[in-house]
């Protein structure tokens, strides 16, 4: 389901709720519950139909799916930030796994020559 709630963590949930409740209270908060849950269904159509309303025609004309958050990958949205008009080549997972081994420039210090310091990054 969502956030580790599954479907039998539900189910024992709902059991120590019958218990806690009892057989005289369980009928009025299910009934409750139910209440409950048509009110949010009638919240959620009432939303949706005005959003209809006010977008008109172009509410059937979006492509719901593309705009769902799930399917986007942090990766390549901030490669395609970085490299902005630069073409993005496809990285497989191979790929992203090993990156390719970058050789460090070293350069040899003179006799006396104090090595470079970076006073900001300590």
């Amino acid at each position: 389901m969502f956030n580790g709630l599954t479907f039998e963590k539900l189910m024992l949930i709902l059991v120590i709720a019958a218990f806690l409740l009892g057989p005289e209270r369980l009928p009025r908060y299910a009934e409750a519950l139910a209440g409950v849950v048509r009110r949010v269904r009638d919240f959620a159509q009432g939303a949706k139909t005005r959003m209809k309303d006010e977008m008109g025609e172009e509410f059937d004309d979006v492509d719901w799916r593309q705009l769902d958050p799930r399917q986007y990958d942090p990766r390549r949205i901030i490669r395609e930030a970085l490299l902005e008009d630069a073409p993005v080549a496809a990285v497989t997972a191979a790929e992203a796994a090993h990156p390719p081994k970058v050789k460090p420039v070293t350069s040899k210090l003179e006799p006396g020559q104090l090595p470079p310091f970076d006073s900001e990054a300590t």
